[in-house]
């Protein structure tokens, strides 16, 4: 790579349960890589089965980075993960391997490849004063972000404490949505990236996830839950807000049974799914590239993207 050129870096997104793990493992090992997680909660340790970690035999394949690094009592936020990717990517070169990043948090790769805007410090009284609506009433601090953030509002979910109140208080603090300090963000990448995303139908993914919800329930996220909860994690705690999780704490804290904890979790992942369909289809349509599932020979797809993008295919730097 030229000095002071942006290097290539091939990016796997999709929604969720679409596939991008599986294709991201048969990529890495036919380009000889490593892969960096750019999933928002398999970060935490002891968050494995609800997450749908790598399993061990995936992690002795192909390394994986970015997985098991943080304390599930702490929050490990986009700007910690932008840090710590562009270490790992650094470091994957360096050894002449080739680095690919892979995950469904579609905002830790924003911020990997586009840089955090300078968001304007917290105010203590806003923040009080928005976290005291929150617990009055969630549904109309959501609606209140609809009206004066809407496209901020399409990307967040309606429950997301955090993205919502952080989102009015920009607002508040700057008299501008929190879209608009994106859209206005000029940072020079470090990285040329090469976007690719499996493609499924909608009536696919739903089955696929119904599915997944399904069977990490039964490969234990009860217990999970409840060891993360006996171990000193928060019932609040920002690592159990992810889906299922969160269902579940509801579940053994006296709320809803196993069966409606199961249907809410599936409902959920239907929802976040759907949102980031709508994030990934907002893109450009020469910066994402749509291919098949990897069991429809989607590598193959890929890797000839990545040969004309890379200009031949090199290893590294």
């Amino acid at each position: 790579m030229e000095q002071g050129a942006a290097q290539p870096l091939l990016v796997i997104l999709g929604p969720t349960a679409s596939g991008k793990s599986r294709l991201a493992l048969a990529l890495a090992e036919a380009l000889g890589g490593e892969i960096v997680s750019a999933d928002a909660f398999a970060v935490y340790r002891g968050l494995d089965i609800g997450t749908d970690k790598p399993s061990a035999a995936d992690r002795r394949r192909v390394r994986h980075h970015l997985l098991d690094v943080a304390d599930p009592r702490e929050v490990f936020s986009a700007g910690a993960f932008a840090r710590a990717a562009r270490a790992a990517i650094a470091d994957i070169a360096a050894r002449g391997l080739q680095p690919l990043v892979a995950g469904g948090t579609n905002f830790w790769i924003r911020a990997l490849l586009e840089g955090l805007f300078d968001a304007p410090p917290r105010d203590p009284e806003v923040t009080s004063a928005l976290a005291a609506g929150w617990r009055a009433d969630p549904a109309a601090m959501a609606r209140r972000l609809a009206a004066v953030d809407p496209e901020s509002a399409g990307r967040i979910g309606a429950g997301d404490r955090q993205r919502i109140l952080r989102a009015l208080e920009v607002f508040e603090l700057t008299g501008e949505p929190l879209s608009l300090h994106w859209k206005r963000q000029q940072t020079v990448s470090l990285y040329d990236p090469l976007l690719v995303a499996p493609a499924r139908d909608r009536a696919a993914l739903y089955a696929r996830i119904d599915a997944r919800v399904e069977r990490i329930f039964e490969a234990g996220l009860v217990g999970e839950v409840e060891a993360l909860l006996a171990a000193g994690v928060p019932p609040g705690a920002h690592a159990l807000k992810a889906i299922g999780y969160r269902e579940v704490v509801g579940m053994v804290q006296g709320g809803s049974g196993l069966e409606a904890a199961i249907e809410s979790t599936k409902r959920a992942s239907r929802n976040f799914a759907k949102r980031q369909l709508t994030w990934l289809r907002g893109m450009a349509s020469d910066r994402l590239h749509w291919v098949r599932p990897v069991e429809d020979g989607g590598a193959a797809a890929v890797i000839e993207l990545w040969t004309r993008h890379h200009g031949g295919g090199r290893r590294g730097p």
